[in-house]
């Protein structure tokens, strides 16, 4: 007679564990380890939480920073992030946990996923449809289906298709794009307003990619970061490798990156693994793309700019002449530069004024105020050539324009490719030394010398840089300065 009263005990027992792991998988965690657990009990995985490299965050830290923004003591008002991380970081994987617990713990959030191509998108799915079947079937209102989702509390996700016209019309709380590099520019754009805040509810837009073109979309997205107080969430192979136990470090290929930083983790990304994808690639490469380092300079025409070396602290030296370059532009900026040159013949940029939709007037006087030691300091103001053709509707051109409101141009004509090489020669000459310095003032300038890049596609004239109305514009300015101070006594200069 006992033995069955034993069977009932355990059975009953095991009901109860069941019903505790059921009430656990439905309860939110409350804090950052919590949700560490959740998601090793529940998904099976175990997310790397350390940071190695100084300037890094661990994959944990994006996750909490997407889960808890309703949560805090103090609410966020907006919960925006910028994920920058290796290949094969868990990118991907972790949006769609990200994905999950939004779902299951915040009624009524609208989640949309949106990729740089359909089977990116289709990726991020595909992991969350793994977890939904993995023991969270009872949270969906019905069956999921191939591209959406919708859970018994209102929740729901669908992945969108990379057109403006998928992008345009949504109105969510969570947007989440995954390997921005492969993204339109004009679907970017037109994602920017799709996410809106509701009671209870903060809106988000994360953007998700690795970084491998120094002149790409996730390159602009990451300069623009500190600006629009966006967080940046970036990890490479050391936050994911895992732990180094039995190896020899002085017989080991990784030995010159790692310097023992896989002793210190304990991630999931297999050593062997990280050893066969180095052989694989170049170095520019596997520093961009796993080690989250300088992206590949593969197609950028200044590859040798550094800005640890070309760019440092530098004032107006009153000992030495001005020098201003020019490039005119409305729509596209205007753009100005003040240069000396030192006795050893190393070119100082000064300073920079970058600006669109301005008349020349307007130019001219900001021009004048901004320049150390007054119009008599100026030695000349090179400008763009086209700059002395007179303009059929108004009758005049910018150099006379210019020259009334008390700026005198001289200009050269010249090449690109020759100005080009000319600043070549300045960022580093035949016998390896430097004669250009950058002052941190300006951004614009020292952007475009890493950024200014040759076509992506074939066709046209493929020794030209691309002209794609940002990065050329302050190049244009520096060309003229080089052409014209090269040619100092055959430059131009008109009166009118």
């Amino acid at each position: 007679m006992t033995r069955p009263t034993s069977v009932k005990s355990a059975g009953s027992g095991v009901e109860k564990a069941a019903q505790v792991y059921s009430a656990l998988r439905r309860t939110r965690p409350k804090g950052k380890q919590d949700l560490r657990n959740y998601v090793k009990v529940f998904l099976g995985i175990d997310i790397p939480d350390q940071k190695v490299c100084p300037e890094h965050n661990s994959p944990m830290d994006y996750l909490w920073h997407s889960f808890s923004a309703e949560f805090a003591a103090a609410k966020a008002t907006n919960a925006d992030a910028i994920v920058w991380a290796n290949r094969s970081g868990g990118k991907t994987e972790l949006a769609a946990i990200a994905t999950l617990l939004d779902c299951i713990f915040k009624p009524n959030c609208q989640v949309r996923i949106l990729s740089g191509s359909g089977e990116q998108a289709g990726r991020m799915y595909e992991y969350l449809l793994g977890f939904l079947n993995n023991g969270f079937e009872g949270f969906l209102a019905g069956p999921a289906r191939k591209r959406k989702c919708g859970f018994a509390n209102g929740s729901a996700i669908e992945v969108l298709t990379q057109s403006p016209m998928s992008v345009r019309g949504q109105h969510i709380h969570k947007l989440r794009c995954d390997e921005v590099e492969l993204f339109d520019e004009d679907v970017f754009a037109a994602a920017k307003f799709t996410t809106q805040s509701t009671a209870g509810l903060v809106a988000a837009m994360e953007i998700i990619s690795t970084m491998y073109r120094p002149y790409g979309l996730m390159q602009k997205i990451v300069s623009s970061a500190n600006q629009f107080g966006t967080p940046v969430f970036k990890w490479c192979l050391w936050e994911v490798i895992e732990k180094c136990r039995d190896r020899s470090c002085s017989q080991c290929r990784l030995w010159g990156d790692c310097q023992g930083k896989a002793k210190r983790v304990d991630g999931y990304f297999k050593i062997d693994d990280c050893i066969t994808q180095m052989r694989r690639a170049s170095r520019a490469g596997w520093e961009a793309e796993m080690l989250c380092k300088r992206p590949s300079l593969e197609n950028v025409v200044f590859d040798e700019f550094d800005p640890d070396v070309h760019v440092k602290p530098i004032d107006y030296d009153s000992n030495l002449p001005v020098y201003r370059a020019l490039d005119f532009g409305f729509v596209n900026p205007f753009v100005c530069l003040w240069i000396q040159v030192a006795e050893d013949g190393t070119v100082r940029v000064i300073d920079e004024y970058v600006r669109s939709r301005a008349t020349i007037d307007v130019h001219a006087e900001e021009v004048k105020s901004r320049t150390p030691g007054g119009e008599e300091r100026v030695a000349a103001t090179f400008c763009d050539p086209a700059g002395g053709s007179v303009n059929d509707v108004t009758g005049t051109s910018v150099v006379r324009e210019l020259r009334s409101l008390g700026i005198a141009v001289r200009y050269r004509r010249s090449g690109i490719l020759e100005g080009i090489e000319l600043i070549r020669r300045a960022i580093k000459a035949g016998d390896g030394k430097s004669r250009l310095i950058i002052s941190p003032r300006c951004q614009r300038l020292i952007e475009a010398l890493r950024c200014y890049h040759y076509p992506d596609r074939p066709g046209g004239n493929s020794e030209l840089p691309l002209k794609d109305g940002v990065y050329d514009h302050p190049i244009d300015a520096l060309r003229y300065f080089f052409v014209n101070y090269k040619y100092s006594g055959k430059t131009t200069s008109r009166r009118y």
